[in-house]
């Protein structure tokens, strides 16, 4: 699926919810958050998400009380439960009611970022590639976390391959170094914004080794990653 996919995580436990928010933010996905039934509806009807990660246990009212509420305001986004409950019937009232797909807890975010993939190319077909980002000869697979330049693999640390996919996604734009910072380490990072310069150093020795500059500086305004001109 393509980074412009929308969620929606809700869930009533913040490490959980942030656990899962921040790795799928890591896929590439636009990802807002609730902690409560009402939160829920409030934030689906003004952002219309394509996808809904949705607790079944929440502290105001349950998650398909939330699906019968956003049904109804005719928001048909994609739904995942969550629920720590693991019997067939409960599988079965939240498929019945709706839903999806149903991950029981503990889960893996392997397994659930498989889910959401699966879910999304059934319910918004329109969004769905191969999910390979490419700009001349660089590619990168969202899916496997392969990146290659001329078909030849490059490794990367996890905060490297974060910021050449944000740089991939926003190709031929000039991205400030605070958007960057923003992107790769988050909005609550306090540190100094040379990080990012830092990162940009160690990924042109990587990406840019082997072929021409596809990465470049715009003093005073910030990096873009282009094809090269002719």
């Amino acid at each position: 699926m393509t980074g412009q996919s929308k969620l929606l995580v809700v869930d009533d436990e913040p490490s959980l919810q942030d656990i899962v928010a921040t790795s799928m933010r890591f896929l590439g996905y636009d990802v807002s958050v609730a902690s409560s039934g009402r939160e829920a509806v409030r934030v689906a009807t003004d952002v219309r998400p394509d996808l809904i990660i949705l607790d079944i246990m929440l502290p105001d009212f349950d998650g398909l009380e939330v699906m019968r509420r956003l049904r109804a305001a005719g928001i048909d986004a994609g739904v995942v439960f969550l629920s720590a409950r693991d019997t067939p019937a409960d599988k079965i009232a939240g498929l019945s009611a709706g839903g999806d797909d149903y991950v029981t807890k503990p889960f893996g975010l392997e397994e659930l970022a498989a889910r959401v993939s699966a879910v999304l190319r059934r319910v918004r077909p329109d969004l769905a590639t191969d999910g390979v980002l490419k700009v001349a000869d660089l590619e990168l697979d969202p899916e496997t976390y392969q990146v290659t330049r001329a078909g030849v693999p490059i490794e990367l640390a996890p905060t490297e391959y974060k910021m050449l996919r944000h740089l991939m996604i926003n190709a031929n734009v000039v991205l400030s170094r605070q958007q960057l910072l923003d992107a790769v380490w988050g909005t609550d990072f306090y540190g100094d914004d040379s990080v990012v310069a830092t990162y940009i150093s160690y990924l042109r020795r990587k990406v840019d080794a082997t072929g021409e500059p596809l990465i470049h500086t715009h003093r005073g305004f910030g990096y873009v990653l282009r094809v090269p001109k002719r």
